[in-house]
Protein backbone atom coordinates (compact mmCIF):
# COMPACT_ATOMS: atom_id res chain seq x y z
CA UNK A 1 0.00 0.00 0.00
CA UNK A 2 1.36 3.42 -0.96
CA UNK A 3 1.56 6.30 1.53
CA UNK A 4 -1.42 7.97 -0.17
CA UNK A 5 -3.47 4.76 0.05
CA UNK A 6 -2.56 4.36 3.73
CA UNK A 7 -3.60 7.95 4.44
CA UNK A 8 -6.88 7.47 2.62
CA UNK A 9 -7.57 4.27 4.56
CA UNK A 10 -6.66 6.02 7.81
CA UNK A 11 -9.18 8.79 7.09
CA UNK A 12 -11.90 6.24 6.28
CA UNK A 13 -11.27 4.16 9.41
CA UNK A 14 -11.16 7.20 11.69
CA UNK A 15 -14.26 8.91 10.27
CA UNK A 16 -16.44 5.81 9.79
CA UNK A 17 -17.66 5.68 13.42
CA UNK A 18 -18.44 9.41 13.42
CA UNK A 19 -20.46 9.25 10.21
CA UNK A 20 -22.32 6.22 11.58
CA UNK A 21 -23.08 8.00 14.85
CA UNK A 22 -23.76 11.56 13.68
CA UNK A 23 -24.84 10.97 10.10
CA UNK A 24 -23.82 12.91 7.01
CA UNK A 25 -25.36 16.23 8.02
CA UNK A 26 -24.24 15.96 11.64
CA UNK A 27 -20.61 15.24 10.77
CA UNK A 28 -18.72 18.46 10.15
CA UNK A 29 -15.39 19.04 8.46
CA UNK A 30 -14.06 19.99 11.91
CA UNK A 31 -15.12 16.56 13.21
CA UNK A 32 -13.15 14.96 10.39
CA UNK A 33 -10.08 17.11 11.05
CA UNK A 34 -10.28 16.56 14.83
CA UNK A 35 -10.57 12.79 14.66
CA UNK A 36 -7.85 12.36 12.02
CA UNK A 37 -5.49 15.06 13.26
CA UNK A 38 -4.87 15.95 9.62
CA UNK A 39 -5.01 19.30 7.87
CA UNK A 40 -7.88 20.24 5.58
CA UNK A 41 -5.44 20.19 2.66
CA UNK A 42 -4.36 16.64 3.47
CA UNK A 43 -7.96 15.42 3.73
CA UNK A 44 -8.96 17.13 0.48
CA UNK A 45 -5.80 15.82 -1.13
CA UNK A 46 -7.27 12.34 -0.68
CA UNK A 47 -11.00 13.01 -1.12
CA UNK A 48 -12.78 15.49 -3.37
CA UNK A 49 -15.39 16.40 -0.75
CA UNK A 50 -17.27 15.30 2.35
CA UNK A 51 -19.66 13.23 0.20
CA UNK A 52 -16.81 11.05 -0.99
CA UNK A 53 -15.59 10.50 2.59
CA UNK A 54 -19.13 9.67 3.74
CA UNK A 55 -19.61 7.09 0.98
CA UNK A 56 -16.28 5.44 1.79
CA UNK A 57 -17.08 5.52 5.53
CA UNK A 58 -20.50 3.91 4.93
CA UNK A 59 -18.92 1.15 2.83
CA UNK A 60 -16.30 0.59 5.52
CA UNK A 61 -18.92 0.30 8.27
CA UNK A 62 -20.99 -2.13 6.20
CA UNK A 63 -17.91 -4.17 5.28
CA UNK A 64 -17.07 -4.55 8.99
CA UNK A 65 -20.59 -5.75 9.73
CA UNK A 66 -20.66 -8.09 6.72
CA UNK A 67 -17.26 -9.61 7.61
CA UNK A 68 -18.34 -10.11 11.21
CA UNK A 69 -21.48 -12.02 10.13
CA UNK A 70 -19.75 -13.91 7.31
CA UNK A 71 -17.05 -15.21 9.65
CA UNK A 72 -19.75 -16.67 11.90
CA UNK A 73 -21.75 -18.09 8.99
CA UNK A 74 -18.71 -19.94 7.70
CA UNK A 75 -18.28 -21.74 11.05
CA UNK A 76 -21.70 -23.39 10.69
CA UNK A 77 -22.39 -26.50 8.60
CA UNK A 78 -26.19 -26.64 8.64
CA UNK A 79 -28.28 -23.95 6.94
CA UNK A 80 -30.57 -23.51 9.96
CA UNK A 81 -27.48 -22.90 12.11
CA UNK A 82 -26.25 -20.34 9.59
CA UNK A 83 -29.58 -18.52 9.75
CA UNK A 84 -29.45 -18.62 13.55
CA UNK A 85 -26.26 -16.56 13.38
CA UNK A 86 -28.49 -13.52 12.77
CA UNK A 87 -30.57 -13.61 15.96
CA UNK A 88 -27.55 -14.79 17.95
CA UNK A 89 -25.52 -11.81 16.72
CA UNK A 90 -28.17 -9.11 16.95
CA UNK A 91 -29.41 -10.26 20.35
CA UNK A 92 -26.15 -8.79 21.67
CA UNK A 93 -26.03 -5.93 19.19
CA UNK A 94 -25.44 -3.09 21.65
CA UNK A 95 -22.43 -4.86 23.17
CA UNK A 96 -20.61 -5.40 19.86
CA UNK A 97 -17.75 -2.88 19.51
CA UNK A 98 -18.03 -2.66 15.72
CA UNK A 99 -21.72 -1.75 15.98
CA UNK A 100 -21.53 0.54 19.01
CA UNK A 101 -22.81 3.50 16.99
CA UNK A 102 -25.63 1.42 15.50
CA UNK A 103 -26.35 -0.41 12.28
CA UNK A 104 -24.90 1.59 9.38
CA UNK A 105 -27.71 0.52 7.07
CA UNK A 106 -30.39 1.68 9.50
CA UNK A 107 -28.59 4.87 10.53
CA UNK A 108 -27.84 5.92 6.98
CA UNK A 109 -31.21 4.96 5.49
CA UNK A 110 -33.19 7.16 7.88
CA UNK A 111 -31.09 10.18 6.93
CA UNK A 112 -30.38 9.55 3.26
CA UNK A 113 -33.75 8.33 1.97
CA UNK A 114 -34.89 11.85 1.01
CA UNK A 115 -31.73 13.91 1.27
CA UNK A 116 -28.70 12.15 -0.19
CA UNK A 117 -29.25 10.15 -3.40
CA UNK A 118 -25.75 8.63 -3.49
CA UNK A 119 -25.92 7.34 0.08
CA UNK A 120 -29.46 6.13 -0.59
CA UNK A 121 -28.17 4.07 -3.54
CA UNK A 122 -25.49 2.52 -1.32
CA UNK A 123 -28.07 1.62 1.33
CA UNK A 124 -30.31 0.01 -1.30
CA UNK A 125 -27.36 -1.98 -2.63
CA UNK A 126 -26.47 -3.23 0.88
CA UNK A 127 -30.09 -4.13 1.69
CA UNK A 128 -30.41 -6.03 -1.59
CA UNK A 129 -27.14 -7.84 -0.91
CA UNK A 130 -28.30 -8.83 2.58
CA UNK A 131 -31.69 -9.97 1.28
CA UNK A 132 -30.02 -11.98 -1.48
CA UNK A 133 -27.72 -13.67 1.06
CA UNK A 134 -30.70 -14.80 3.15
CA UNK A 135 -32.61 -16.02 0.08
CA UNK A 136 -29.58 -18.03 -1.10
CA UNK A 137 -29.25 -19.65 2.33
CA UNK A 138 -32.93 -20.58 2.41
CA UNK A 139 -32.90 -21.95 -1.14
CA UNK A 140 -29.74 -23.94 -0.37
CA UNK A 141 -31.50 -25.32 2.70
CA UNK A 142 -34.51 -26.36 0.63
CA UNK A 143 -32.25 -28.10 -1.90
CA UNK A 144 -30.38 -29.88 0.89
CA UNK A 145 -33.69 -31.00 2.41
CA UNK A 146 -32.93 -29.06 5.62
CA UNK A 147 -35.66 -26.45 5.15
CA UNK A 148 -39.33 -27.03 4.30
CA UNK A 149 -40.08 -26.71 0.59
CA UNK A 150 -43.07 -24.49 1.42
CA UNK A 151 -40.73 -21.76 2.71
CA UNK A 152 -40.88 -18.56 0.67
CA UNK A 153 -37.30 -17.24 0.61
CA UNK A 154 -38.37 -13.80 -0.59
CA UNK A 155 -40.91 -13.30 2.21
CA UNK A 156 -38.70 -14.76 4.92
CA UNK A 157 -35.75 -12.55 3.99
CA UNK A 158 -37.95 -9.44 4.23
CA UNK A 159 -39.21 -10.54 7.65
CA UNK A 160 -35.75 -11.36 9.00
CA UNK A 161 -34.31 -7.99 7.97
CA UNK A 162 -37.37 -6.07 9.20
CA UNK A 163 -37.34 -7.78 12.59
CA UNK A 164 -33.64 -7.12 13.02
CA UNK A 165 -33.65 -3.50 11.88
CA UNK A 166 -36.86 -2.64 13.74
CA UNK A 167 -35.63 -4.07 17.03
CA UNK A 168 -32.18 -2.48 16.62
CA UNK A 169 -33.83 0.91 16.07
CA UNK A 170 -35.93 0.55 19.21
CA UNK A 171 -33.04 -0.73 21.33
CA UNK A 172 -30.72 2.01 20.15
CA UNK A 173 -33.13 4.88 20.72
CA UNK A 174 -34.30 3.62 24.14
CA UNK A 175 -30.93 2.15 25.18
CA UNK A 176 -32.89 -0.91 26.31
CA UNK A 177 -31.89 -4.40 25.21
CA UNK A 178 -35.21 -6.04 26.11
CA UNK A 179 -36.63 -5.48 22.62
CA UNK A 180 -33.58 -7.17 21.11
CA UNK A 181 -33.94 -10.21 23.34
CA UNK A 182 -37.69 -10.56 22.74
CA UNK A 183 -37.46 -10.04 18.98
CA UNK A 184 -34.38 -12.22 18.47
CA UNK A 185 -35.98 -15.02 20.51
CA UNK A 186 -39.02 -14.77 18.24
CA UNK A 187 -36.82 -14.76 15.12
CA UNK A 188 -34.96 -17.81 16.44
CA UNK A 189 -38.27 -19.67 16.78
CA UNK A 190 -39.23 -18.62 13.24
CA UNK A 191 -35.95 -19.95 11.87
CA UNK A 192 -36.22 -23.25 13.77
CA UNK A 193 -39.76 -23.69 12.45
CA UNK A 194 -38.33 -23.86 8.92
CA UNK A 195 -36.56 -27.12 9.72
CA UNK A 196 -37.80 -30.23 7.90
Amino acid sequence: MSKAERTKQFIIEKTAPIFNEKGFVGTSMNDILDITGLSKGCVYGNFQNKDEIALAAFDHNCDLMTSFIKERLEKQNKIIDKLLVYPNTFRNFLSLPILKEGCPILNTSTEADDTHPLLKQRVIYRLNYWKSTIEKLINAGIEANEIKTSTNANEFSYLLISLIEGSVMQAKVTNNTEVLKVTMNYLEKMIKSLRV
